[in-house]
């Protein structure tokens, strides 16, 4: 069997398929989500509901649904819905079903069951418990203020200027029973929060990365089971986090600005609401009577890493009875009127799993290489003992040189070392950093005693934890690795926001590299929650001229950075992708406005012609744009491929205006698509179908200036986003695949081109050559990163080369970059040929391309809004074996390849007499088969 390469992360609860909910009859409702969340804590006064179905039998579907809501579980188990019952609701949809109950109350915590019927009108027994809560739901809700300690003067160090974090502690009494405690949390940089010792939450980087100016997002935990009789005591650590603590490259460029670019220290806010069984609720908010000192952590950057001086521990701070004579009020800050304060609706960083390490080598001047054994964004956790006022040193890298020491030239200024000072505790000491996070697979420890141990230095593996959508297995050792490098590069950089890198001194929202890696990103990991929040990340750093900014958040990391085409269309193609993908009209809805405007900003610029020239773009200081980022050879114009994104975003923004029924708009931007399609083909194609102006120019600006969009990224963009007609793809396609046999079988395409150039080989009928080029080991390539060591994806071509060491050292090397990873996209939609029809994956394909050679097995699983997708081949000679797998209440299109004189079974059986299969006409080399839910067992003769 083929080793199978997996996304690490498991909800099993999400995705549960028990022997009993196959074999209930008819129908059975699992995976219970409100707003995409299980048992949430939410806002929406009209909250959406989603469901997946299972059933023993084939070809189910739903016809009705009945939903109940009530304000206790046993309401609901006697059938009472006191809140909400639809009743019989005849319908097939399972997900995005608003509520239309009663007001929904803040603060208080609802009960939701459902039940379906099947395609004979026979019910379904009824699910079990979900539930939400709702937030605060209004600012004024509200009783706490924003408190802090100004320690800005106490911030030493010649590069940074580094404060120490604030401690903050509230002591309190109770002498009821409580029968329900929430923590309400938020802060101006980031927090933690401990009730009587014991840390709120498994979320870490709360509350998360905004545009602080505009809004800030608040945490709730259930705290009732920490709370106990007589004393308690609120405790806090807060950091400087993305709010005031340095961000990206601003120090590396001589930004003006490089550190607090929201405000000048950071806050906390936090309320505790209590509920006694009498029926009492007692608030304690923060405010000037909590008691702030400095504590152990004297240096906290997200970047730069944390300096903790174990000598300086406030004992007992978080115990009842602590003396805080030297302990100051805290100072109450103002707030913004306009700022908002919402809860937190994407997914949490949280811990992952936990690596341990390799090996330990020892180094001259009595260092240690720890290596743990994969590339990963996260901590250490250390284990060590010694006297006091040693002091461990940890540095962090992703690669060695070849010498043995640890690479840190790629991080630039990103210090990326956290100290430890030991208290001297005979026992030994365990430590882990709060408020940093790190990119690396090496760790260089200083300051030991003794040749440290294995279990020294634990690697702490963390993302923003998202459930798991699909795995990718083959027989081809190459192609698991590379998918193995693809979901951990994934996993390092979907951290709070979709971040270029997690090493070195940027870890932005990269738009260019969020927009083309994002339908492979869907894929692997439900991402709907995660792009529910950074979607209005986006919107909120919209600019004044209506552009969408190449990063998001948005704050003046240099005075230059801008826009660009190709990355602020983000704000459009990841909207739509979230739409496409997961049946989301409200994502259309709320940011249909900015979009609007974005198209308008478009239009302006092409100043009436529907495309655009050389000169349209010498606003942006990037010689007009990023273009095909990091592209090997010839590079594409980019104003061509801004022309290209323009039509692209036309198109999609057609097809959403009618989603959400804005007719008006559908008709509008249709004929912008045509438009933009008559201007390419009139200014930038020849006779021969050549991306090159008739005579080898065009006209700009009152001169002949020499253009050539005669590249991989140029036809494979074209092809991908349906802008020639039938013969002109043609044409292009062939061009395609001509231009990679010039270049020796090699591709040459940058960020923009990765993800279009296989997609459109496959779709102009050149799936051999897709093949080649996911199988080439030569520089560039996917292969060549495997067999040069990555277990991640790199940010260029050949970032390392063994034996010969490191291309472009201290700039941009990234060997944890997803842009490249969009390759991804076309191994699930392609190799395994699973491809979205209708929204949400309603209805589907599935049409496998069967590689030439080095590939005899392929499966995929994709785990869709509307349950679990599988496709997979096996191919022993000239027999073919298919399994697939449809989810119940959806139908999917099978497309066998098969030769027209074989038979094709399945089961063991024709399916000429199988009642369950609709058999259609054959397209191409494939016999197309229409199928309801279940899973299906095909062979044939290819």
């Amino acid at each position: 069997m083929p080793v199978k390469y997996i996304l690490l992360l498991s909800f099993a609860t999400q995705f549960t398929n028990t022997n009993a909910q196959k074999t209930a009859a008819p129908l059975s409702a699992v995976n219970l989500r409100t707003e995409y969340k299980v048992n949430p804590v939410i806002e929406e006064l009209k909250p959406r509901l989603s469901w997946e179905l299972v059933s023993s039998l084939k070809n189910q579907v739903q016809t009705a649904y009945q939903i109940q809501v009530a304000t206790s579980k046993a309401l609901l188990s006697t059938g009472k819905a006191d809140v909400w019952n639809s009743q019989q609701v005849k319908s097939n949809h399972t997900n995005q079903i608003n509520y239309t109950g009663k007001p929904l109350l803040a603060g208080k915590r609802y009960y939701w069951r459902v039940r379906s019927w099947d395609k004979a009108g026979k019910v379904g027994t009824w699910s079990n418990v979900s539930s939400w809560e709702m937030g605060l739901l209004s600012k004024s809700a509200w009783r706490a203020e924003w408190i802090g300690s100004n320690l800005n003067a106490f911030g030493k160090g010649k590069d940074y200027h580094l404060p120490p974090s604030p401690y903050f502690r509230k002591e309190i009494g109770i002498s009821k029973k409580v029968i329900k405690a929430r923590l309400y949390i938020t802060a101006l940089g980031l927090y933690e929060f401990y009730v009587n010792g014991k840390r709120a939450g498994k979320d870490y980087f709360t509350p998360g990365w905004t545009d602080y100016n505009k809004r800030v997002y608040y945490q709730v935990y259930d705290i009732t089971n920490e709370l106990k009789a007589g004393k308690n005591v609120f405790g806090s650590v807060i950091s400087s986090g993305w709010y005031s603590g340095y961000l990206g490259y601003a120090l590396l460029v001589g930004n003006p600005v490089v550190d607090k670019f929201y405000g000048d220290v950071p806050l906390l806010k936090a309320q505790v609401e209590i509920t006694y069984a009498d029926g009492k609720v007692e608030l304690v908010g923060t405010d000037a009577s909590w008691k702030t000192a400095k504590g152990a952590l004297i240096e906290s950057d997200i970047l730069n890493g944390e300096t903790y001086n174990a000598q300086l521990e406030l004992k007992d701070w978080l115990k009842p009875g602590l003396n805080t004579s030297n302990w100051q009020n805290a100072t109450i800050y103002p707030d913004k009127a306009e700022r908002k304060i919402e809860v937190y609706p994407g997914n949490p960083v949280q811990v992952l799993k936990e690596l341990k390490a390799k090996s330990v080598t020892p180094r001259p001047g009595g260092k240690y290489n720890v290596d743990l054994g994969q590339n990963f964004a996260g901590l250490v956790r250390l284990q060590v003992k010694g006297k006091a006022g040693d002091t461990i040193r940890l540095k962090y890298g992703e690669m060695l040189h070849p010498d043995g020491r640890i690479m840190t030239e790629n991080l630039r200024r990103a210090r990326a070392t956290d100290t430890y000072i030991l208290k001297g505790d005979p026992n030994g000491e365990t430590w882990m950093p709060q408020f940093t996070y790190h990119g690396f697979q090496y760790v260089e420890v200083e300051g030991f005693r003794y040749q440290p141990a294995l279990d020294a230095i634990t690697g702490i593996v963390m993302t923003s934890v998202m459930p798991v959508a699909g795995s990718f297995e083959t027989d081809n050792k190459m192609v698991n690795q590379l998918y193995h490098n693809i979901v951990w590069t994934q996993q390092s950089n979907y951290f709070e926001v979709p971040t270029d890198c997690p090493q070195r001194d940027e870890r932005l929202g990269w738009t260019g590299d969020a927009q083309v890696y994002i339908q492979s990103a869907s894929f692997n990991n439900d991402i709907s929650a995660f792009y529910t929040k950074w979607l209005v990340d986006l919107n909120d750093a919209q600019r004044k001229d209506n552009a969408y900014p190449i990063y998001a958040p948005a704050p003046n990391i240099r005075v230059t950075d801008t826009y660009s085409p190709g990355w602020s269309e983000a704000g459009i193609i990841c909207p739509y992708t979230i739409f496409k993908t997961y049946g989301d009209i409200t994502v259309i809805k709320k940011f249909w406005p900015n979009m609007v405007a974005y198209l308008d900003f478009l239009e302006s610029k092409s100043e009436g012609k529907y495309y655009y020239t050389e000169d349209t773009f010498k606003d942006i200081s990037t010689n007009g744009g990023f273009g095909d980022w990091l592209s090997v050879g010839k590079q594409t114009p980019s104003y061509f491929l801004a022309t290209m994104y323009y039509a692209n975003c036309a198109s999609m923004m057609a097809e959403m205006a009618h989603a959400i029924k804005v007719t008006e708009d559908v008709k509008k931007y249709k004929e912008v698509f045509s438009k933009i399609k008559q201007a390419i083909a009139a200014n930038y194609i020849n006779e021969q179908g050549i991306f090159q102006k008739k005579g080898s120019s065009v006209v700009t600006s009152g001169e002949d200036r020499l253009f050539d969009g005669d590249t991989q990224t140029a036809y494979a963009n074209a092809i991908y986003m349906d802008l020639l007609s039938p013969t002109l793809k043609a044409k292009a396609g062939q061009r395609l695949a001509t231009l990679i046999k010039e270049n020796g079988g090699k591709l040459s395409t940058g960020f923009l081109g990765v993800k279009p150039l296989l997609p459109a080989l496959s779709e102009t009928g050149n799936s051999d050559v897709a093949y080649q080029l996911l199988l080439s080991t030569e520089y560039p390539s996917w292969g060549f990163e495997v067999i040069n060591g990555a277990n991640t994806i790199w940010e260029r071509w050949d970032s390392y080369i063994k034996d010969k060491g490191f291309t472009n050292n201290a700039g941009m090397n990234s060997f944890n970059h997803y842009a490249f990873g969009a390759v991804n996209e076309w191994m699930f939609g392609n190799m395994a040929g699973i491809k979205l029809d209708e929204t949400g994956y309603r209805t589907f394909s599935i049409r496998p391309e069967i590689a030439p050679d080095r590939i005899n097995y392929v499966k995929a699983a994709y785990h869709s809004i509307n349950g679990k997708v599988v496709s997979s081949w096996k191919k022993n000679g000239k027999q073919l074996t298919m399994e697939v797998t449809i989810p119940v209440n959806t139908k999917a299109d099978i497309y066998i390849p098969s030769n027209a004189e074989g038979e094709t079974m399945e089961g063991g059986k024709s399916i000429k007499n199988n009642p369950d299969l609709k058999i259609k006409n054959r397209v191409g080399g494939y016999q197309v088969i229409s199928v309801g839910s279940g899973t299906y067992a095909f062979s044939t003769t290819l």
